[in-house]
């Protein structure tokens, strides 16, 4: 039941975060001559993270010359895996829903949808690891490459120690965080539910058939083993019994030896 509630909300969660983002950094270059300067340079970047991509003019301080830079840098890779492993893990937790709560019975006709079940499960679980771990190093660099202390050591304006370069505002990366936090909690919703799946498949049931049979086995020997050491003990006293009977009579009978030799006499 957490799989069906869950699933669906935290895949959402993921790719919304990581796949609607867009954000941006704000610099400032200073020059020596005033009327060079540009105190508000803006850098905008958005999914699917193709900084390289990215460019923008900032002022030289040589007059009113403009250098044209771009950012560093290509993690679309990684992010558009993990989106992509996202919104498929978002379809079929809806699919899967709908057939839990309306179509139960023929869920359970016979091992088929149970077994799909299981695979797709195991292979989402090792999807979102990788697409989690994955995007996690995206995110790292493009971290180190949207910093704005590492994007004006690419001006040549900031070179100059007479110019003044400084940033105004840094990139916001609280929802990027966020859709890696999903992933990995995806990854763990997904693992967690393995057990689960497997247990309405054919496999868990003959397994379970398989070692309860040699119990059983073992079980009736060792009945059969006892009823026959009880039929032999009260067999064997029986025959203890009767072979007393005949032990007294002999030892009776003892006497007529002597008796006999005494008439002879």
């Amino acid at each position: 039941m957490c799989m069906v509630i869950f699933a669906p909300l935290f895949a959402m969660f993921a790719f919304a975060t990581c796949g609607g983002y867009s954000g941006g950094l704000r610099l400032s270059v200073d020059c020596v001559n005033k009327t060079e300067s540009n105190l508000s340079i803006d850098i905008a970047f958005a999914y699917p993270f193709r900084l390289q991509q990215v460019t923008f003019e900032v002022p030289t301080c040589e007059g009113k010359k403009q250098q044209k830079l771009a950012l560093v840098g290509d993690s679309s890779s990684s992010a558009e895996f993990f989106v992509t492993v996202a919104v498929f893990a978002f379809l079929y937790s809806l699919a899967a829903t709908v057939v839990y709560i309306f179509f139960q019975n023929k869920y359970r006709e016979n091992n088929r949808g149970p077994l799909i079940d299981f695979i797709v499960t195991v292979v989402f679980s090792f999807l979102w690891l990788v697409g989690s771990s994955a995007w996690a190093k995206g995110l790292s660099d493009v971290k180190v490459a949207t910093d704005p202390k590492e994007v004006l050591l690419l001006m040549s304006a900031c070179k100059q120690p007479s110019n003044k370069c400084m940033a105004v505002h840094s990139p916001v990366m609280s929802s990027l965080n966020t859709s890696v936090v999903f992933g990995f909690l995806n990854f763990i919703l997904w693992a967690g539910n393995i057990w689960f799946v497997f247990k309405e498949t054919g496999w868990h049931s003959s397994g379970q058939r398989y070692l309860s049979d040699p119990m059983e086995k073992h079980s009736s020997s060792f009945n059969q083993g006892r009823y026959n050491q009880e039929s032999y003990g009260s067999s064997g006293g029986y025959s203890q019994q009767a072979n007393l009977g005949p032990t007294s009579d002999e030892f009776g009978q003892q006497p007529s030896g002597p008796t006999s030799f005494n008439n002879q006499i």
